[in-house]
């Protein structure tokens, strides 16, 4: 009778070892999972920073390339519209250089 009363304690004490055994790797692969993330979360945060790296360093060459235009001359000035002249101020204030026959009107 002691020989099985010790043989169920045996198994119950093997059974709690057990579980106390799937329950620490239980938290061991959830701790993983979690490193995995994280590692997960940095790659992703490092290319984005490098990502806008470069987006600020493509904005600062444009804004510099911009300043050396306007500061040595260079480009048209803006659209250029407005260094030509309109062909209706060309002659009289009444559009004579278009109209052939202006000079008979009064």
């Amino acid at each position: 009778m002691q020989a099985i009363k010790d043989k169920l304690n045996d198994l119950s004490a093997m059974r709690k070892a057990k579980a106390e055994a799937r329950e620490e790797e239980k938290a061991e692969k959830e701790l993983a999972k979690a490193r995995v993330e994280v590692a997960h979360e940095v790659r992703m945060a490092k290319e984005a920073e490098a990502a806008m790296d470069l987006h600020v360093h493509k904005a600062v060459e444009k804004a510099a390339e911009h300043e050396r235009k306007q500061h040595h001359g260079g480009g048209s000035g803006g659209s250029g519209n407005n260094n030509r002249r309109d062909i209706y101020d060309s002659g009289s204030e009444n559009g004579s250089a278009l109209d052939p026959y202006a000079q008979w009107r009064n």
